[in-house]
């Protein structure tokens, strides 16, 4: 076993640390950022080596997570030109004709924000899926409440917790984790689908006795005419909601085709996104598309800077787990020469001095996802997952794919925007809902579904 030095300790504490943090719902960046510099001083580098190992794990970390960052902001511009030419609510408001019922409309509305969230990601999905659906969903004798949940639950707790498509989380997790994306994609697949079938059955069966009982009525207040009214489209949206579907459509079929996976996969979607962007700006904007075309792709990556920009310092942090990272930032001479990285070194050490079992594992890393999660981003504690999954996998000689994926689930589960009141502001103002309400109503699915998926999990680690 190789000797833990001062690097390894500094690194523990800074982890507590950062618990403790999220524990108090506060933002982790500054802690991370002192451990990178104590980690730096530690390895003998110096006031100015350290200062500088800071923004070189930043650069490490950067580079890690680029693809995601571009994939999901090319969507995000994308979709924003949708949504100006009115081709995404074109695209969907065919579908109201299927909805007849209560049951109908919470199903539908779920699996249809499931979909969209896959491709478009859970936030503009929750715009355009409220927008359109909810209207009908009212008018069949669905309660706003009813679908907020599905929109949450679908959208912002399966979808953005298994994120098949762009792979956003998985990425992420994998990294710190040490695993491989597809590999953790493919052993969590049960465990996204656990979580999923357990907690959104529950909020259906909490949902229809509310209603049965009276607990939970129709606001007919909130039924217009007019929004559920077919609108004159321009035919831009016309030709954009025939051709994106298809596109995406083959981009499904090529990747089983040629078994595209990972960042093939994504590189595929992200490409497509951007001519899709190029062909639907000079439809509608002509003369006018070179200076447009600027201006959704400037829209788009705000919009991922935004939402990676404070995750990048705290990811940059727990890469520092991994030799590589490590080695990249610190120095090859800075660990000892048995080293195989702060994480393993960790996972070794705590194997062979605590009684660790693969229950223990699988309660304290679902634990420390749904604490990671209590700052209601959802993303931010996944790197913190994956470093954990790759000490608790290596302590108990057990999949850590799986662990991390079960980490994944809990921090997105609980932080995403389904039961932290301040993540799921969104998809409450889109349904006329109080956020506290919502949070209430999902908040007894999702820890069955947790404890549920938990259990499963320890036969499969």
């Amino acid at each position: 076993m190789v000797e833990l030095t001062l690097v390894h300790w500094i690194y523990v504490v800074v982890v507590i640390i950062v618990l403790a943090v999220m524990i108090m719902r506060r933002d982790t960046l500054i802690p991370c950022v002192i451990g990178i510099f104590l980690m730096g001083l530690a390895s003998k580098k110096g006031i100015v080596g350290a200062a500088g190992g800071i923004f070189n794990s930043f650069v490490v970390a950067g580079v890690e997570l680029l693809g995601i960052i571009f994939i999901i902001s090319v969507i995000v511009s994308m979709s924003r030109l949708l949504e100006d030419i009115g081709a995404n609510q074109l695209m969907i408001r065919p579908l109201t004709k299927l909805i007849k019922t209560p049951n109908q409309a919470f199903w539908f509305i779920g699996i249809v924000m499931l979909l969209v969230s896959w491709f478009f990601w859970p936030s503009p999905a929750t715009a355009l899926v409220g927008a359109v659906l909810l209207p009908v969903a009212l008018k069949v004798g669905l309660p706003a409440i009813g679908a907020a949940v599905a929109i949450n639950l679908f959208g912002h707790g399966l979808a953005l917790s298994s994120d098949l498509v762009i792979q956003g989380a998985p990425t992420i997790t994998a990294s710190t984790a040490g695993v491989n994306v597809a590999e953790l994609t493919s052993k969590g697949i049960p465990l996204f689908a656990v979580m999923a079938v357990v907690t959104i059955t529950a909020a259906y069966i909490l949902l229809k006795r509310d209603m049965k009982n009276g607990t939970l009525k129709l606001d007919n207040t909130m039924i217009k005419e007019s929004d559920t009214e077919e609108k004159e489209v321009r035919p831009v949206a016309k030709i954009a909601a025939f051709i994106v579907p298809i596109a995406f459509g083959l981009n499904i079929l090529a990747m089983f085709m040629f078994e595209l996976r990972g960042g093939d996969a994504t590189a595929l979607i992200g490409g497509t996104a951007v001519l899709i962007l190029v062909v639907l700006c000079f439809l509608e904007y002509k003369s006018k598309a070179l200076e447009k075309i600027t201006d959704y792709i400037k829209a788009g990556f705000v919009f991922g800077i935004e939402i990676f920009g404070p995750i990048i310092p705290i990811a940059a942090f727990f890469y520092m787990g991994d030799m590589g990272s490590f080695s990249q930032v610190m120095g090859a001479g800075a660990l000892p020469a048995a080293s195989q990285g702060i994480l393993a070194d960790l996972g070794t050490a705590l194997a062979s001095v605590a009684p660790m079992n693969r229950p223990t594992v699988a309660i304290m890393e679902m634990g420390i996802g749904g604490l990671t999660g209590l700052d209601g981003s959802g993303f931010s504690g996944l790197s913190l997952a994956g470093a954990v999954a790759k000490v608790f996998g290596t302590a108990v000689n057990g999949s850590i794919a799986v662990l991390a994926a079960l980490g994944q689930i809990g921090s997105v589960w609980v932080g995403g925007g389904t039961i932290v009141p301040w993540s799921l502001i969104p998809a409450a103002a889109i349904c006329n809902v109080p956020p506290m309400e919502l949070a209430r109503r999902n908040l007894v699915p999702v820890m069955i579904g947790l404890i549920v998926t938990t259990i499963v999990a320890i036969f499969l680690i």
